[in-house]
């Protein structure tokens, strides 16, 4: 009867250590797991971070590979798109002349104005290459061009430092003025019969009459652009300690000189008007004698075709003059934008 209530005790404290029993062997079976991978071997180890890095390395050079290979697509949908939209733009600029030259080449056919008068665009552009192939407007170009350049050379190198002068020193302003305001208000053609009097009818008075008309916008655009300066430019520069010299050399003629190259563009208009009419007066070469010429025999494609040779070099000359305007005052556009 004892032994039977011992065993019976006995039943109850080997049911509860079940349990305990089952963590530890569970304990066991982990620290045995963790005691197998710590006995792995090395070189297994190193195999598997190898492995690793190798698929790393390879999904990079792909995502690389993808990254160049969009590039060169991107790049060409740029270009074509920024063709595109010059070619469209240059389409707009052009839509204009085109639409005049079909009105020039249509209204003689049409008998809407004398083509003996006004001979269609097809017939001057033909005369145009005539005298092309001849030499005769070569000829008569370069001498206008050399005309025209050299005037309006001349009168930049003599302009843009006196009106910087006068417009930087009001004692210059003084002194010079009166003068230079008579001479301003008296026309270039009116002073033409003096200028072929006293320096003949050669290259010099051509070029001086040039020079004479291209003075005063370059003149007073400089003038300008020096009293038209921010005057806070001006007191920032002189707070920071600037000298005379720096100050006039690093703000003042840099902020001036969009005003100075509008004067240069308005003088390179000038003088194309005023040489033409110079050679038309006293010449033996130029596009001003062409027309002329061709005007008195009655050679009417002929003088059509000189006229719009003149056009053409106005247009260069202005183009000229854009894009040295631009190399000397980029500033201005980034500060537009």
């Amino acid at each position: 009867m004892s032994v039977n209530k011992a065993a019976a005790r006995s039943i109850p404290s080997r049911a509860g250590t079940a349990p305990e029993g089952a963590a530890a062997a569970g304990r066991e079976t982990t620290g045995a797991g963790r005691a197998a991978a710590a006995d792995r071997p090395a070189a297994e180890r190193l195999e598997a971070s190898r492995t690793g890095g190798s698929r790393a390395a390879a999904t990079a050079e792909k995502a690389a590979a993808a990254v160049g290979a969009s590039r060169p697509a991107a790049a060409r949908r740029s270009a074509a798109w920024t063709i595109g939209k010059a070619a469209a733009k240059a389409l707009r600029g052009s839509a204009a002349i085109a639409a005049l030259a079909l009105v020039w080449e249509t209204a003689p056919r049409l008998g809407l104005v004398d083509a003996t008068f006004l001979p269609p665009l097809s017939e001057v552009l033909r005369a145009w290459g005539e005298l092309a192939v001849s030499g005769s407007l070569l000829e008569n170009f370069q001498a206008s061009i050399v005309r025209s350049v050299s005037g309006l050379l001349l009168a930049v190198a003599i302009a843009i430092p006196l009106g910087l002068a006068i417009g930087y020193s009001r004692t210059a302003a003084l002194l010079l003025g009166p003068v230079l305001e008579l001479f301003r208000n008296t026309a270039a053609l009116a002073l033409l019969p003096v200028f072929i009097l006293i320096l003949g009818i050669g290259e010099t008075s051509k070029i001086s009459i040039v020079l004479f008309a291209c003075t005063w916008p370059i003149l007073l655009n400089t003038v300008s652009g020096v009293r038209g300066v921010d005057p806070l430019l001006v007191k920032s520069a002189r707070s920071l300690g600037l000298p005379p010299f720096q100050l006039f050399w690093k703000v003042i003629l840099p902020a001036s000189l969009p005003s100075v190259f509008t004067g240069i563009r308005l003088a390179g208009a000038s003088s194309i008007l005023v040489l033409i009419a110079a050679e038309m007066v006293g010449a033996k070469a130029g596009l001003g004698y062409l027309i002329n010429y061709t005007q008195y025999n009655f050679q009417i494609p002929e003088m059509y075709a000189g006229i719009l040779t003149i056009s053409a070099l106005g247009l260069l000359i202005n183009h000229g003059l854009v894009l040295l305007e631009r190399r000397f005052s980029g500033w201005k556009a980034n500060a537009e934008r």
